[in-house]
């Protein structure tokens, strides 16, 4: 298969290219309109095919694309790619605002190409064996950082979307309550937000605090008689009967599989090959959106200044 990789910024250098270049059931081509980006990066990966428009792209014949272009450019990419007949996989959010989203992800099933959302938490190992734990009735995801308040529609499309898909992945039901929300706000910049979330017999919290003393990301679910706590992706502690029992990676196993980005990328490469769908359908990826854009809509209620970036 030949793919393309469009957007050679950091998220892709970081996450996605020691991963995807490493592999050899696929061939590449590289697009960005950073010229000396693009002839570095394909020196260094050794990449015979880099070009600086999506149109160059489409033309070398590539069958899908990840997009990792910022965020304001995902829908005009995502779209010219489908109408060209490419698959398509995303970075988070795939637009700040939700009617886009929307938009996008219906002209991908009208078009009957594959659009995926990449939410890696749900492929990282220690937050995808929690979605087997039988009957979990409380769960909690606190994720925060050094003092970076933002406006809000950015704070929430960039980071809170990833608390918001990991307790939602992590239900075990429905959502049958309205999502409640709670932000503080101070001179137009949002600090932290907390939402939660209810169904039958389970509650799901989510926090951001952009105002803390460490940047951290801490998961507890609990059923009768249990206790996981998953710290930064990297650990799980097993509480049990009293009795702890922790569960590390080996020695070994690369930061980018413990994240989740080795198994993404093998998902939708693997969907691409087989003509499937992905696990994270699209109506699945739009309800987190759409649960953003409440939280978006709950913080400008409460002062936060509106930021439009299109």
């Amino acid at each position: 298969m030949k793919i393309g990789i469009i957007g050679l910024g950091d998220i892709a250098q970081k996450a996605y290219l020691p991963v995807i270049t490493a592999r050899e059931d696929i061939e590449l081509v590289f697009c960005t309109r950073n010229r000396e980006t693009l002839g570095r990066l394909a020196a260094k990966y050794r990449v015979a095919e880099a070009v600086p428009t999506v149109d160059e792209l489409i033309a070398a014949g590539v069958e899908a694309a990840f997009v990792h272009s910022a965020t304001e450019s995902h829908v005009s990419i995502a779209e010219q790619l489908m109408r060209s007949g490419v698959h398509v996989y995303v970075d988070k959010p795939i637009s700040y605002h939700y009617e886009e989203s929307v938009r996008l992800a219906e002209l991908a099933q009208e078009l009957g190409v594959i659009l995926m959302v990449g939410f890696n938490r749900r492929f990282a190992p220690m937050v995808a064996d929690l979605k087997q734990v039988t009957s979990p009735r409380v769960i909690s995801l606190q994720k925060n950082r050094l003092f970076s308040p933002d406006f809000a529609r950015r704070f929430v499309y960039d980071d809170f979307i990833h608390v918001v898909d990991t307790i939602r992945f992590l239900a075990p039901a429905e959502i049958s309550e309205t999502p409640r929300i709670s932000a503080f706000v101070r001179e137009g910049k949002l600090y932290h937000a907390q939402l939660q979330l209810e169904g039958d017999g389970f509650i799901a919290t989510g926090l951001m605090n952009r105002d803390s003393g460490a940047n951290d990301e801490i998961l507890e679910v609990m059923s009768p008689g249990n206790k996981w706590v998953v710290d930064g992706l990297n650990t799980t502690a097993h509480f049990s009967s009293g009795d702890e029992n922790v569960h590390k990676f080996k020695d070994w196993d690369p930061v980018l599989y413990r994240r989740g980005f080795v198994q993404i990328i093998e998902h939708f490469l693997s969907c691409v090959r087989d003509n499937k769908q992905p696990s994270v359908s699209l109506s699945d990826a739009l309800e987190s959106h759409r649960i953003c854009e409440l939280v978006v809509k709950r913080a400008e209620e409460v002062g936060a200044y509106p930021w439009d970036k299109r």
